[in-house]
């Protein structure tokens, strides 16, 4: 089978990391700032950063109809920190003026780990990457998800501490989340992941 083609929107955040991790992957993989870079892929991921300047920026570039259109077409899409803000339906402690891309049943509260100072690390059973032991996951002023519906599987939580319980991974068909940043790892196992599900092989 012929390697999905997939986009990282590169207007903020970790894209070179999501490039390289991608690339380890299998996948053949494009930066997408342009409605015709967007309309060239087969899935997309939106990296991390500011929720509300990458919606702003979305806007900017033309680009927030035609990747909210994609999304509701099937289009497999990865989020991670901020991309699962953007991608949620629903968005808790958000500015009064948030963009969002939608597509993806669940609440998430933003900045919900806290802020930058409280930027932690800590090894996950993620549901699907089991081969290799927990993951290693980084959350930097990171959400997590509130509620889920019912078309959405959890497939990591906290174990620990004051967030023990609390849901930082979920796919729904073809929408991968997560609140954590696989790409700051160098371990590819979530990425694989994602190009199996660009692939329509999970």
């Amino acid at each position: 089978m012929s390697a999905p083609r997939v986009g990282v929107l590169a207007l903020q955040g970790d894209v070179r990391e999501h490039v390289a991790a991608l690339t380890s992957a299998g996948a053949e993989v494009s930066q997408v700032r342009r409605p015709t870079e967007l309309d060239a892929v087969d899935a997309l991921v939106i990296p991390g950063g500011e929720s509300t300047t990458i919606g702003k920026l979305l806007v900017t570039f033309d680009l927030l109809e035609p990747l909210q259109k994609r999304v509701r077409d099937g289009m497999p899409t990865f989020g991670s920190c901020a991309g699962m803000i953007l991608l949620a339906d629903r968005v808790l402690d958000g500015t009064a003026d948030q963009i969002g891309i939608g597509g993806l049943d669940v609440t998430v509260r933003r900045n919900a780990f806290g802020r930058q100072v409280d930027s932690f690390e800590e090894s996950l059973s993620v549901t699907g990457v089991e081969d290799g032991g927990p993951f290693h996951a980084v959350f930097i002023r990171a959400p997590w998800v509130e509620e889920i519906g019912a078309g959405v599987t959890a497939l990591a939580t906290i174990r620990d501490g004051v967030a023990a319980g609390k849901v930082v991974a979920v796919r729904q068909g073809q929408l991968l989340a997560t609140s954590f940043h696989p790409e700051l790892t160098g371990d590819a196992r979530i990425h694989r992941l994602f190009v199996d599900i660009a692939r329509g092989l999970i």
